[in-house]
């Protein structure tokens, strides 16, 4: 798999599955941009990517903003989209529909304005790579909304495919990872977090961000692939 010569531009791609993303790509030849809404993430990640990744500071929930980014950067042969926050847990018998409306904001409706403003910049035989989620297909508790809104990415992306065609348009529904995005939960507590779902999976751990990493590698890379949903969770859904 080579990305020898091609631009790709990680938007979200300063942390978590986006930056092993950024990281994965450039050790396989690719010109590399990622994109985040905070400066200081954005210098972070430079500072831990090879040499010649550059950064862009752009809020990803503001259309004006991204179509400016795309202005900046100009033509790319990929655009992977990994920004979201941590998934919206409510339960129905306590609904806040303003928190509902809010998960799709960056996860959805960001991605949808990303495509919109990015794919004619995508040079022929490049592809899209969206984010979704298990979640979509093996919701639990509390996870109508987060279930929803993975599933609506996973429509997204199959329709995208269909609408954009020949332009490749694809998605990555991870599992449980060890990011960043569960930073908010103290230490000891996310770790309890790991240990239970590992017992449960198959392959009886946690992923890590790089080992997500390698299936938007194979999307970008994978020439006859287009409408897919890979799912990468350890087995979280057969069990």
């Amino acid at each position: 798999m080579t990305l020898t010569g091609e631009h790709v531009l990680v938007l979200g791609g300063t942390s978590g599955i986006g930056l092993a993303v950024a990281a994965l790509a450039a050790e396989h030849g690719a010109t590399v941009t990622v994109a985040s809404s905070r400066t200081a993430s954005v210098e972070r990640a430079l500072a831990e990517l090879p040499a010649g990744v550059t950064g862009e500071v752009a809020d990803l929930a503001d259309p004006a903003a991204v179509t400016a980014l795309f202005d900046r950067v100009g033509a790319i042969d990929h655009l992977v989209f990994t920004a979201g926050e941590a998934l919206t847990l409510l339960t129905v018998d306590a609904m806040d529909l303003d928190a509902a409306r809010a998960a799709f904001g960056l996860r959805y409706f960001g991605a949808l304005n990303a495509v919109s403003a990015g794919a004619g910049r995508i040079r022929p035989g490049g592809s899209i790579v969206l984010t979704t989620g298990v979640a979509a297909d093996r919701p639990g508790p509390g996870w109508s909304v987060a279930a929803s809104v993975c599933g609506a990415v996973n429509s997204l992306a199959r329709a995208l495919a269909v609408e954009l065609a020949p332009l490749r348009v694809n998605a990555v529904s991870p599992g449980m990872v060890r990011s960043p995005l569960w930073s908010p939960i103290p230490e000891a507590d996310r770790e309890a977090m790991y240990a239970e779902t590992a017992k449960a999976l198959p392959l009886g751990r946690v992923a890590d961000a790089r080992e997500v990493a390698e299936s938007y590698l194979y999307l970008m890379t994978s020439r006859y692939a287009t409408g897919s949903i890979v799912t990468v969770d350890g087995g979280y859904v057969l069990v």
